[in-house]
């Protein structure tokens, strides 16, 4: 990025007809059952959902499961969800307002599942004696870094686990680092993309490994196919389910294609995007979520698992990502997978950065949603998925 300036389970209505319609009856007899069935809010629009005590969420906000998800929503599946880029501020100029109160409010719902993951893309860090730009500041370098204390706006929007292989992990050198995995373990956020680094997450009885890629220093290599594969395979062998989180690809609002072959940008290797995610997958995983250019790109399915090359700018707190055009962008990846692997269903939800870089909810005209059916279509006519006007992802007929 050097060109820009407890778990849940959304509430599943599975009781048998007869059942439902006693409880109905009861609830309505004592003149709550309008409440617990259908209050809607008046702001969001959000309905909440009745569950049973053993599927309570933090939020009664989340959002009914789109049908694929539903009806694969039993024992032995589990529900993920991912976003791209997070920049939540750049201490101590570029802050969000209210100090960040309520930063992932808007998207909150959308991100509700059984695992909550999301791209990490700085520091949370006070230590700034090792910014890789120097004192004073090289010029054309950027080094972004968001409070310790903003951490407390990761557990509100909800997330379980983030990916920390990326350009601006290090932006404060190992110290900064490791500021940052203190922060995320007092606030009980997993975290993965050391080198060698398996990060393995248990839920409903299924247990997910996520393993984090990017071309830097420090973290697993994406330009080394072979330990990737190697590290993959380890984490096959100790989880049911593997996450690939990659840090991959050119950026910027012209790089929003994938093209079989290297990328570079400012001279630095990025990746083979297409060649890399066929090598995780051939080497057991599940699932690959690909962020780092700043903007949407299409999704395949390669011997039936799900590859997202980009979900996009997620958010840029205190305007610290650009907001221009297609970089505006991005979206909410959920994913239904079997506990054998199995894709059983999946959504995008558009989301946008407002005016303050905060992540939003874009219900209305679902550009993101827009631009990856498109870009999908031009680059993966074969292969790429079938993305439907609700955001339901399939693999092409």
């Amino acid at each position: 990025m050097n060109s820009h300036p407890p778990h849940r389970r959304p509430g599943i209505f599975g009781r048998p007809v007869l059942t439902v319609a006693i409880v109905l009856a009861v609830l309505a007899a004592v003149g709550v059952g309008s409440v617990a069935f259908a209050n809607r809010d008046s702001g969001g629009g959000s309905t909440a959902q009745w569950r049973a005590p053993e599927t309570v969420a933090r939020s009664s906000s989340a959002p009914s499961l789109p049908p694929t998800e539903a009806a694969a929503a039993d024992e032995g599946t589990v529900t993920l969800s991912a976003t791209g880029d997070i920049m939540m501020s750049n201490a101590p100029s570029r802050m969000p307002p209210a100090d960040g109160k309520g930063f992932f409010d808007s998207v909150k719902p959308g991100l509700e599942s059984d695992l909550v993951m999301g791209n990490l893309e700085q520091p949370l860090t006070e230590n700034t004696s090792a910014s890789k730009c120097g004192s004073p500041p090289s010029p054309n370098c950027f080094a972004f870094r968001s409070p310790p204390s903003y951490v407390k706006h990761l557990v509100d929007g909800g997330f379980d686990l983030v990916n920390t292989a990326n350009n601006h992990a290090r932006d404060f050198g190992v110290q900064g680092a490791r500021n940052t995995r203190a922060a995320l373990d007092q606030a009980g956020i997993k975290a993965t993309g050391n080198t060698d680094e398996i990060t393995v997450a248990e839920v409903k009885g299924v247990k997910v490994a996520v393993v984090g890629f990017s071309s830097y220093a420090g973290a697993n290599s994406l330009l080394d196919l072979d330990q990737a594969r190697s590290v993959v395979g380890q984490a096959k062998e100790r989880a049911d389910l593997v996450v690939v989180q990659v840090h991959m690809g050119a950026e910027g609002a012209t790089m929003q294609h994938v093209r079989p072959g290297t990328e570079t940008f400012h001279g630095e290797n990025r990746g083979d995007p297409i060649k890399f995610s066929h090598a995780v997958v051939d080497a057991g995983a599940d699932l690959v979520v690909g962020h780092g250019p700043h903007v949407l790109r299409g999704m395949e399915f390669y011997k039936g698992k799900l590859i997202a090359y980009s979900l996009g700018n997620f958010a840029g707190g205190g305007r610290t990502l650009s907001r221009s055009g297609v970089l505006k962008y991005g979206g909410i990846l959920r994913v239904t997978l079997g506990k054998d692997g199995s894709y059983a269903g999946g959504k995008l939800l558009s989301t946008y950065m407002n005016s303050n870089g905060l992540p939003t909810r874009d219900e209305s005209k679902e550009q993101g949603r827009k631009l990856v059916a498109q870009l999908t279509a031009a680059d993966f006519p074969d292969t790429g998925a079938t993305i439907a006007a609700d955001g339901s992802i399939t693999p092409s007929a």
